[in-house]
């Protein structure tokens, strides 16, 4: 049986009943009158137990209606969100979530931490299950860290939050320090994990988490800034995490154990995940039992968060260059099939880079002018744009066009990713070669019929990044390769010193929609710009603050820790 299906189970209630009196003691404050003792963690079976409950914290796809950190995290230069996508936070909250769960789940590592040092289990069970709580707890602090820079530190069991109020509402410690802690956690981890399945905590897992940890850590102290950041750039650090990045993911690459699938699409929209060599570690998603809706939202009624114009244009054209220097005919414009009674843009998608055949539809979809993929209901995006690589037709039509019934399983780390990091890693450290392009990028460039990148690609007009042209395509390549998926575009985004370009009035293309000005009879209620692409938002616009580069930290905290938690500056 898979390991998610035991844990899918145990959230029926069938599998870990004996859990029930240590989730309370987690989450109330009657901590005190139950401690599970040396038996519980003495016996593999139930300490395998408390470890699957860890395995929610890899959101995937969501569970139930629009949760996952596939499309629906949608704050990016990648997507339009017809409700509109501000800040993460434009004021301070009481309290939130983000800093609630993470701490929760933090509890409960520490808890299994320490309950294992009394077990009597074998050495190497005991070790490969102290390696899941510190892989787990370093999962969590980095969650905090990229959210709220300097975080309380807690590596001790909290059973009473009152009595260990001292703990619990403690200083924030330095984010820099944290980090260093959350690597220690992830060495040992990658030490002591023992193999295992796609599915399954591991050692391949912990390499390939390490990998996007560092490369986030190396990245943002290269191109942070004491005025934006609270902390200046420090190149000794930045150097010491891109060359961790790149070890780890070498040892992926090198393993033997992984491969790119030969479709682009399988990695998103599979059955399932199991065989497919690409994937390290998935979520898996069972009929009837744990089910999501990302299919659903992009294969529904319901309007979508559309691709922008500005992320299309992103894609290269295959003679392997962009926009403003390809030989290719680069009009995108839309032509009426009167069979479909759509807008095809068929014609786009054949110069281009593959993988946006893959990502959208090839007709728009646009009020007025849906457009109904194979079994699918009629669609509209508030971009035109419509996401399809997230759907699998395959599926009964009933599991894909209602929300929380579809069962494809969800990456949460994969091989494209680790080559991506890899590349970036060595550029951002000045040390890479031809032979690292073609061992990495170069392979997701083939793949998606795009020539090799050499190390002196041409200059685009577009780079607006401020960085070498190298870096740009890399960046591109990333882009390109991971859109709308995993939560990373805003993240990127942040760890490169680049959260303005969120900003709708300084970057208009990114509330740009497809052209339409040839449409006949255009419903009156889109607003086209003087070139002819739609306006999906026309009623706020997105103002960048330098304060937007960490989240508030919630007033409850702060009030509850009596003057040793400040705030987040900007934030009044």
């Amino acid at each position: 049986m898979k390991l998610f299906k035991s844990i899918i189970l145990c959230g029926l209630g069938v599998a870990v009943l004996s859990l029930s009196s240590c989730d309370d003691m987690l989450t109330k404050n009657e901590r005190t009158k139950f401690e599970l003792g040396p038996e519980f963690w003495s016996n593999t079976n139930q300490v395998s137990s408390y470890s699957n409950v860890l395995y929610e914290n890899f959101i995937g796809y969501g569970t139930g209606g629009g949760s996952g950190w596939f499309y629906f995290k949608s704050l990016s230069d990648d997507q339009v969100n017809p409700d509109f996508d501000n800040w993460m936070f434009t004021t301070v909250p009481g309290t939130s979530s983000y800093w609630s769960t993470p701490y929760t789940e933090i509890r409960r590592c520490n808890y299994m931490i320490t309950g294992l040092q009394s077990s009597s289990l074998v050495e190497s069970d005991k070790n490969h299950y102290l390696a899941v709580g510190r892989l787990n707890r370093a999962w969590q602090y980095y969650q905090l860290v990229r959210m709220y820079g300097d975080v309380n530190l807690i590596d001790e069991v909290v059973l009473d939050p009152e009595a260990q109020s001292d703990v619990v509402y403690g200083a924030r410690v330095d984010r820099d320090q944290v980090m260093d802690y959350v690597l220690n956690d992830l060495n040992f981890a990658i030490q002591n994990l023992r193999s295992g399945g796609k599915n399954s905590w591991s050692k391949d897992m912990a390499l390939a988490m390490k990998s996007d940890i560092c490369l986030f850590e190396g990245t943002y102290c290269k191109y942070r800034t004491a005025e934006d950041n609270g902390k200046p750039a420090d190149m000794t650090r930045a150097q010491r995490y891109l060359n961790e990045c790149v070890d780890a993911s070498q040892q992926l690459m090198n393993s033997g154990n992984y491969s790119l699938t030969a479709n682009y699409g399988e990695v998103y929209n599979s059955l399932n995940l199991s065989g497919n060599k690409e994937v390290i570690f998935f979520r898996n998603y069972v009929k009837d039992q744990l089910m999501h809706s990302t299919a659903d939202y992009t294969a529904s009624s319901s309007q979508q968060r559309g691709i922008s114009k500005d992320a299309v244009d992103a894609f290269l054209f295959l003679d392997g260059r962009p926009m403003a220097t390809t030989s290719y005919n680069t009009s995108d414009h839309p032509v009426y099939n009167e069979a479909n009674n759509a807008y095809s843009i068929e014609n786009m998608l054949a110069n281009r880079d593959k993988r946006l055949s893959v990502l959208l539809d090839p007709y728009l979809c646009f009020k007025g002018h849906g457009w109904v993929r194979s079994g699918s209901m009629y669609m509209t995006s508030s971009t035109g744009y419509n996401i399809a690589k997230y759907d699998n037709t395959a599926m009964e039509v009933d599991y894909r066009i209602n929300t929380g019934k579809n069962y494809t399983d969800a990456p949460i780390f994969w091989l494209a990713v680790i080559y991506l990091n890899y590349g970036e890693a060595k550029a951002e450290l000045g040390t890479i070669t031809q032979a690292d392009l073609d061992a990495s990028i170069n392979k997701l460039q083939a793949r998606a019929g795009l020539p090799d990148m050499t190390l002196t690609p041409a200059n685009d007009p577009a780079n607006n990044m401020g960085v070498s042209n190298l870096l740009w395509e890399i960046r591109r390549t990333r882009r390109c390769e991971l859109m709308a998926d995993n939560w990373y575009r805003y993240w990127d985004l942040i760890r490169w010193h680049q959260l303005e370009l969120l900003d709708t009035q300084r970057h208009p293309n990114i509330n740009r929609g497809a052209y339409l000005r040839d449409v006949a009879d255009l419903d009156e209620v889109f607003v086209l710009d003087e070139n002819g692409y739609t306006i999906p938002i026309t009623t706020v616009q997105r103002t960048f603050d330098k304060k937007y580069y960490l989240c508030p930290i919630p007033s409850n905290q702060i009030t509850l820790s009596k003057g040793s938690t400040s705030q987040n500056p900007g934030w009044n």
